[in-house]
């Protein structure tokens, strides 16, 4: 017994009732906006990171801390900011061993 229109019309599903959808509880996670001006606190560290490299490790601090399971959205920036902090600290180490040795 072929059921048609069973998801677009409850009525027409015989015996069964549709309780919800399974991925309907994921659409409003995702309909909201990111903070800090709609690209995230990871994106807006990176960029605010070049001004003010402190920035970098702040991110990358929330990144070893598992922030972006609030919001998935947020990994790639921070990930960005763990591999910036870690370039920067590495181009500074070097340019202080320069200057010292």
């Amino acid at each position: 017994m072929e059921q048609t229109g069973c998801p677009t019309n409850p009525e027409k599903c015989g015996d069964y009732t549709l309780i919800e959808d399974g991925e309907e509880h994921l659409l409003g996670l995702y309909d909201k906006p990111l903070p800090c001006f709609g690209c995230g606190i990871g994106w807006f560290s990176f960029l605010l990171g070049f001004i003010i490299p402190l920035m970098w490790y702040y991110a990358t601090i929330l990144y070893f801390r598992n922030y972006y399971r609030k919001d998935p959205r947020e990994r790639t920036g921070l990930a960005t900011c763990a591999i910036a902090a870690l370039v920067f600290t590495v181009v500074a180490l070097i340019i202080v061993a320069v200057i010292l040795l």
